[in-house]
């Protein structure tokens, strides 16, 4: 209509710009620096303490170390430029404070040297970090070898029930002087497994299936949804049963729960695997011979004491918790290579809880603690539903490994053989902890990159 003014228009809202968060590699490598300083002193402190001198090796240790790092942070850089930057320098710290301990041990037991050979499996683990933060460009990529990482796993798990028994359990490839655990690398296949499952499943498992007795709240799903993969779960655990590996069946068994509960949210999944947890350790403590003697000496540290055979590992590690302190006897000054064979894998703890005292022990578990949270973070900040799974299922193997371990050598649950994350002797564990190391920094790199919108006037 003539003379009629069009209508006003809408007032404008506010501005919405992108911003992405700082990328943090300068802080990165200033960490990285200060990870190697200290694993060098670590190490000049024990020749300090056992000979008077600093070790002659010192310098070569500090370099090698220090060249590992500088390459890992240099694929970081420039393939990963928005991943969390304190990932990277706690393993360094870790592996080479690991490094530093089972030198310490190596001096007592000088026939039986496992220091360079732990050198050499860091650096390969080093090398498969790199390798995966460059060839590896997006975390989603693994989605799709879901079915494959399965079979692998289980071909992996099955493989050594072939070889003798070490230690009483069948869980070790050795051809002439080379050994591997496959069980470290089938974790990780199974985390991706478990991730890829779950994620395209989620909603069917929390939102469907059939009320169980009058309890609305409580849904059992369908058989179709729930079955899979709870069979390649019973097979798993059923495998390493076999091979009376009962770690790592906790561990899965823990992995498992952790992401059925991530992916549904409800927390009914939790009191179901505590209760199945618990019911499975009193059949297998009861039924099976080698683990009901590890739950005998867990009840009874002191028995072989009182009947005259001298402290047995359990008490023996306890002992060195005890002549540590708070502060500790110092690095290289200790006496917990009276543990036996295993003070350099089972019970390294024992011997940082002596030398480092309650003080560094305590430092030690917030260094897992916040390589954990750092894990969790960079899931929970993703918007795609495999990657979270994936994030929280990879620190979470870390965080049960460390419970499962510290409270075994502790005393507060049965001993079972697992290997300290970077800590400990053993080059299938700590290349498996490089490579999930690897993976965290790739979903942290996805997670950070994410664009942020904020509002500007």
């Amino acid at each position: 209509m003539a003379g009629t003014s069009a209508d006003p228009a809408p007032p404008a809202g506010p501005a919405v710009r992108v911003v992405h968060v700082p990328r943090r590699r300068g802080t990165e490598l200033a960490l990285l620096v200060v990870a190697v300083l200290l694993s060098v002193y670590g190490y000049c402190d024990v020749g300090l303490a056992r000979h008077g001198t600093v070790p002659p090796g010192a310098a070569g240790y500090g370099a090698g170390l220090g060249v590992l790092a500088l390459l890992a942070h240099l694929a970081v850089r420039f393939r990963a430029p928005y991943a969390d930057p304190l990932l990277l320098p706690i393993a360094v710290l870790l592996n080479g404070l690991g490094l530093v301990l089972i030198y310490r041990l190596d001096l007592e037991t000088p026939n039986d040297e496992a220091a360079p050979a732990q050198l050499i499996w860091s650096t390969v683990g080093v090398a498969l970090f790199i390798v995966a933060v460059l060839v590896l460009r997006d975390h989603r990529v693994l989605q799709r070898y879901a079915y494959l990482s399965v079979v692998t796993a289980l071909i992996l798990m099955i493989v050594p029930i072939f070889f003798p028994a070490v230690n009483g359990a069948r869980i070790w490839i050795r051809v002439g002087g080379f050994s591997i655990q496959p069980g470290e690398f089938a974790k990780i296949l199974l985390a991706v497994f478990f991730a890829s499952y779950l994620a395209a499943n989620r909603n069917a498992l929390a939102y469907t299936g059939r009320t169980i007795w009058r309890f609305e709240r409580l849904q059992l799903p369908t058989g179709r949804v729930l079955g899979p993969i709870v069979a390649i779960w019973l097979l798993s655990v059923g495998v390493l049963v076999l091979e009376r590996d009962l770690g790592t069946s906790l561990l899965f068994f823990g992995l498992f729960v952790i992401l059925l509960y991530v992916a549904t949210g409800r927390i009914g999944w939790i009191a179901v695997g505590l209760l199945l947890a618990a019911f499975g350790a009193f059949a297998v403590g009861s039924l099976e011979p080698h683990v009901h003697s590890r739950v005998e000496d867990w009840l009874h540290p002191f028995a072989s004491i009182d009947a005259g055979r001298g402290p047995n590992q359990l008490a023996q590690s306890l002992f060195a918790f005890a002549a540590g302190g708070m502060l500790g006897t110092g690095l290289g000054l200790g006496h917990s290579i009276l543990i036996g064979f295993a003070a350099k894998s089972d019970f390294i703890l024992a011997t940082a809880g002596e030398e480092l005292g309650l003080a560094g022990l305590c430092a030690i578990f917030l260094l897992y603690a916040l390589l954990v949270e750092r894990g969790f973070r960079a899931g929970l900040a993703l918007r795609d539903a495999f990657g979270r799974l994936l994030a929280i299922g990879l620190a979470s193997i870390v965080a049960l490994q460390v419970f499962v371990i510290a409270g075994g050598v502790m005393g507060l649950i049965p001993l079972t053989g697992m290997a300290m994350p970077f800590l400990a002797q053993g080059g299938s564990s700590v290349v498996t902890n490089w490579i999930i190391v690897a993976l965290l920094i790739r979903v942290s790199d996805s997670a950070r990159a994410q664009p942020v919108p904020a509002e500007t006037a």
